[in-house]
């Protein structure tokens, strides 16, 4: 093939603060691993005014014949990419710029240009913002510019991305006004100090903004408590930040911030090399691209094409493809921040749509060694519990969490991230009927959150005389604030202050709603086996006997075989069962008074029977009151109190355990919610107590769980969500013990007041019956003071059926046994007055 050409390129360093030996680092042995040969030819340009950045390149070229530039400067003013951008355009000479103002994304770019800029766009660093923004949830926010270039498109974009998102961001207010000294100072911080937003994003030069931050620290607008956020026009030179800007700013950066100049020029000089060597395979030859600056314009086929070769390259696995507007169409953006020693710090990663953050909450700066002191930013504790709090995963797409939840944190067993770092947390995304509470009041009292799941305990106890849960992280000053499933009880208000109840609640008891459906063998349930068959051989056949025998031998009447053992048995059977039949009573003393002793136990039983069968279904709960240390976490009390009078039942069968016909004990259920406990358990009883994620406490009979005692307002919550509408709260809601949820805050907490008058007007607003509308109700709950009642099916009467196939085959049995008695065996049988008791029992 053609022998490989060598690449022309050159490097100009625009600056006073470059050191002349850097000239002779640049060799073509610096470049080996190039596809091509590279001649490196390196100029410094001291002045960065046009006229002599102009002359200096022109010379160059005129002097050799360059098929590109690389350009990096630390200048910080986007006016040098102007005038790179017009040399291109009039000499068609590929222009790659690296780094420093030449670097500031221009667009539009002039007609014919090939200035390629290693940088971002203000769009694409916009998206980037609001990715922090959601990331830490700051949806509400305000906007400043001054008047420099380019103001218009940056408002236009900010309220592109408001209007389109599914975030719901709120734009307080937006500023625009000249940032310069001449401006009256008292003027700008009167407009400053009507700014009520504590994330406040920002347009302006390096200087103007200088200037501003200067008057929002009078104005009383920098601290721990506002977030202020600049595009990288704005930070310009990194290596010495201005003293006026604040601790904590944060901006948005390419991925090459940190990188060396020696790795800068290395990328720059290899997108030139990888697009000349495509257009090298392709046509099989270099053409002359650059031109002296005297020669005509106009853009030629040759240099067109050559200048698309260089829109998409791939160095060293790094993705270097550039759009029409020649930057970068897919970079890796990072996000800094200027920490408390005034050094610029890498907080976060922006890469292929997804922003990883270095701080699972952002850190709040204070001055150099004085603690943080944040007034309006509050750390908020929560317990996950449907349908108050509802944790999920975040969106796996874009690692942030959707629209109408909140972003939360979970402490996680430590583990090493890629970067080798620990990662304690876990973010996930928080929703509910509380955390809509929150946000609400966030935005009715004016503070900022950061949310995060307790791990140690969950609603709150003492163990081993320390407090758990999240009573024991605003106890201990861990957290600011608790929001959740929170009961309000005496002695958790010994220890925190808690604020007015939010949603009534108490305890309820959950049970199966019954479909109608009779076994088959009801009529049976009432009495054991053991019973029925006294019954049938001591009250029937046992006393039928003796009645007959009395009768037959009676010295009174005439005796004889005319009361039979038949009609005894008859006679008895009527008189349990008490049945309007015609009876023959016997004539004898003796058989009168037995038969009268068997009327006694068959008035009490028949009563009772009724009884017992009217009860069938009902769920036979004996109960005793649990310990506090079993009865706390579940329904959040911590004495046990209210059971003594809940479990003071003297109906029968309701009794202490061991006592009623239906032994049971507490215990916890091990079920991750009530529609599963509601399902036959397979516990048996007498096993020890379940430990769950979601405990709710309930009696266990063997083989199957009559009903939960449980919170109210969740069993609620689950009752009305259940599929086929099959739990019911006994007495249509009824609450015993009734309380209510509360926010509990630390001890003379300066929030109580303002909370509390918040959560009174969102009752009286209605939003409150509104979010519970959405959260708390479903799709049952217009069905639970409804009867359920359907047409009697073949279920509901099997027994009565089942009794009369029964009878028809003993009346099958008695009719065979009578005609062989009459048609066989009576005839068989010699007359003699002495069988004549055989007649007795024949008949």
């Amino acid at each position: 093939g053609p022998e490989e050409p060598v690449v022309n390129v050159a490097v100009v360093f625009g600056g006073t603060s470059y050191p002349l030996h850097i000239r002779s680092r640049l060799s073509p042995q610096s470049f080996l691993d190039m596809p091509l040969e590279i001649h490196p030819i390196t100029v410094i340009v001291n002045n960065t005014n046009p006229s002599t950045l102009l002359t200096q390149i022109c010379d160059i070229l005129a002097s050799h014949k360059i098929h590109g530039i690389v350009f990096e400067d630390n200048v910080g003013t986007e006016a040098v990419a102007q005038i790179l951008d017009f040399i291109s355009s009039q000499t068609q000479v590929p222009v790659i710029s690296i780094s420093g103002g030449s670097a500031v994304v221009l667009t539009p770019k002039e007609p014919g240009s090939a200035f390629l800029q290693l940088g971002v766009s203000i769009e694409q660093q916009i998206q980037v913002i609001f990715k922090v923004l959601e990331e830490y949830d700051w949806g509400s926010f305000a906007v400043i510019t001054s008047l420099y270039p380019g103001y218009n498109i940056f408002l236009d974009v900010i309220r592109s991305f408001t209007d389109a998102s599914y975030f719901g961001w709120e734009l307080q207010e937006v500023l625009t006004f000249e940032m310069s000294q001449e401006r009256s100072s008292s003027r700008t911080q009167r407009l400053l100090r009507q700014i009520d937003a504590q994330v406040l994003i920002v347009y302006c030069s390096r200087e103007e903004a200088e200037y501003l931050f200067a008057m929002a620290e009078e104005a009383g607008l920098v601290g721990p408590g506002y977030v202020w956020i600049v595009p990288s026009l704005t930070v310009g030179n990194m290596e010495v930040p201005p003293s006026s800007f604040p601790v904590g700013l944060i901006s948005v950066v390419t991925e090459s911030w940190k990188l060396s100049l020696r790795q800068k020029v290395r990328d720059g000089v290899a997108i030139i090399a990888m697009g000349a060597a495509s257009f090298f395979q392709a046509h099989g030859y270099l053409p002359e691209v650059g031109r002296d600056c005297r020669a005509p314009s106009g853009a030629t086929a040759t240099n067109t094409s050559f200048y698309r070769h260089l829109l998409n390259v791939t160095w060293e696995h790094r993705d270097f493809s550039f759009n029409e507007g020649g930057y970068l169409v897919r970079p890796t953006m990072v996000v800094i921040s200027l920490n408390p020693h005034r050094l610029w710090e890498m907080v976060g990663k922006w890469e292929k749509g997804i922003i990883h953050m270095k701080y699972p909450v952002w850190p709040r700066y204070g001055s150099f060694l004085q603690p943080v002191v944040d007034n309006r930013h509050l750390t908020v504790a929560t317990l996950e519990e449907r349908p108050f709090v509802i944790v999920e995963n975040t969106d796996p797409s874009t690692g942030v969490c959707v629209r109408n939840t909140v972003p939360c944190r979970k402490q996680t067993n430590s583990s090493q991230s890629g970067d080798g770092l620990v990662d304690p947390y876990t973010k996930l995304c928080c929703k509910g009927f509380c955390i809509d509470i929150l946000k609400k009041l966030a935005k009715a009292v004016k503070f900022s959150y950061d949310l995060y799941l307790v791990t140690n305990g969950k609603h709150g106890k003492i163990v081993r005389g320390v407090w758990n849960g999240m009573i024991g992280e605003v106890y201990y000053k861990r957290a600011d604030m608790a929001i959740g499933s929170l009961t309000i009880n005496e002695e958790r208000s010994e220890i925190v202050d808690f604020s007015v109840p939010f949603v009534e609640t108490g305890i309820s008891v959950m049970v199966a709603r019954s479909n109608g459906t009779v076994s088959p063998s009801a009529f049976l349930e009432p009495y054991s086996p053991a019973v029925w068959v006294m019954m049938f051989v001591m009250c029937l056949t046992v006393v039928a006997v003796t009645v007959f025998v009395f009768e037959y031998f009676s010295p009174v009447g005439p005796g004889g075989p005319s009361f039979t053992i038949g009609k005894s048995v008859w006679l008895l059977w009527a008189l349990v069962f008490n049945n309007s039949v015609p009876i023959e009573n016997p004539k004898g003393t003796t058989s009168k008074i037995t038969r009268q002793l068997h009327c006694q136990p068959g008035c009490l039983h028949d009563p009772r029977a009724v009884h017992r069968h009217h009860g069938v279904g009902l769920p036979q709960m004996g109960c005793s009151p649990p310990s506090s240390e079993l009865w706390a976490p579940q329904a959040g009390y911590s004495s046990p109190r209210w059971a003594m009078g809940l479990c003071g039942f003297t109906a029968w069968g309701m009794g202490p355990p061991k006592q009623g016909t239906t032994p049971c004990r507490w215990g916890r259920a091990s079920y991750s919610s009530p529609q599963k406990g509601m399902q036959p358990s397979q516990t048996a009883y007498g096993s020890p107590r379940w430990d769950t994620a979601h405990p709710q406490i309930g009696c266990f009979p063997p083989k199957k769980l009559d009903a939960f005692i449980y919170d109210a307002a969740v069993l609620n919550y689950m009752a009305g969500k259940d599929e086929g509408c099959k739990l019911v709260t006994i007495g249509s809601g009824k609450v015993f013990a009734t309380t209510g949820y509360g926010i509990a805050l630390q001890k003379d907490s300066r929030w109580k007041r303002a909370i509390d008058l918040a959560l009174l007007q969102f009752l009286g607003d209605g939003e409150t019956q509104k979010l519970e509308t959405v959260w708390l109700s479903g799709i049952c709950q217009n069905e639970k003071n409804e009867v359920m009642s359907s047409k009697l099916d073949i279920d509901n009467m099997a027994g009565v059926f089942y009794m009369l196939l029964v009878a028809m085959g003993l009346s099958l049995l008695v009719f065979a046994w009578e005609h062989l008695v009459y048609w066989k065996l009576r005839h068989s049988v010699p007359k003699s007055h002495k069988l004549d008791f055989l007649l007795a029992i024949s008949r």
